[in-house]
C-alpha cells in the first residue's frame, strides 16, 4: 500500500487561497494529519525563463510579494487559467507582464512549487524573444489592476550582480530564480 490522503476538510478560505486539514494515511497504515495551503483557481503556474535574442540577455521582473513583506526577483510567471494549455499561458503571461513577445522553446511540464505547504505546480517554460522584432523594441506592458512589476533584462555577465544588489537593497530572490542563476555559473 501506498500513502494517500483520505480527508481534505477546508478551515478558512479567502479569495484566492484556502487552509485545508489533510487526513492522510502512510505507508505503514498509520493515520497523520497535515495543514496545506491550496489555490482557489489554478493549481498550476507557468514560469518564463526567457531570453533575448541575439543579446542574450535574461527578462527578469521585480514586484512586491505581501506574503514576504518585500519585493521579489523572479522570472515572469502567471497562473494557467482553466482550460488554457501552460505554453499559451507563458506566451501570454510575459505580453502582459513584460510586453515581450516569446516563442516557446520547451516545457519543463507540471513540478511541485513547495510540496511540503501547498498542491501549487509550477511548469518552468522556456522561450526565446527576438529583440529585433518591432512590438519587441516597444514592449509596452499590460498589467492587471494591482500589478507594478519591474522588467529587467540582465546579460548573464552581470547576473551575479543584478542578484546581489537585490539582496543588499532587501529584496528576496525567488528560489527558481536562484538556482537556475547559479546553474549557470551565477555567485553572489
Amino acid at each position: 500500500m501506498e500513502a494517500h490522503v483520505t480527508k481534505a476538510t477546508p478551515l478558512h478560505s479567502g479569495r484566492f487561497i484556502r487552509l485545508e486539514l489533510m487526513e492522510y494515511e502512510t505507508a505503514s497504515g498509520k493515520k497523520c494529519f497535515w495543514e496545506a495551503a491550496q489555490r482557489n483557481t489554478s493549481n498550476t503556474a507557468a514560469l518564463m525563463v526567457a531570453t533575448l535574442k541575439p543579446s542574450g540577455r535574461v527578462l527578469l521582473v521585480r514586484q512586491f510579494r505581501p506574503p514576504l513583506q518585500a519585493y521579489s526577483l523572479e522570472f515572469p510567471a502567471g497562473l494557467v487559467d482553466p482550460g488554457e494549455q501552460c505554453a499559451a499561458t507563458a506566451v501570454r503571461e510575459l505580453l502582459e507582464e513584460t510586453g515581450y513577445t516569446g516563442k516557446v522553446i520547451w516545457e519543463t511540464g507540471a513540478c511541485a512549487s513547495s510540496p511540503g505547504i501547498t498542491g501549487e505546480l509550477v511548469s518552468m517554460v522556456f522561450m526565446e524573444v527576438d529583440e529585433t522584432l518591432p512590438d519587441n523594441k516597444l514592449h509596452r506592458q499590460n498589467l492587471q489592476d494591482n500589478e507594478e512589476i519591474e522588467v529587467l533584462a540582465v546579460p548573464l555577465s552581470q547576473l551575479s550582480e543584478v542578484i546581489s544588489a537585490a539582496l543588499k537593497r532587501g529584496d528576496v530572490v525567488c528560489s527558481r530564480l536562484a538556482l537556475w542563476a547559479a546553474s549557470q555559473g551565477a555567485r553572489w
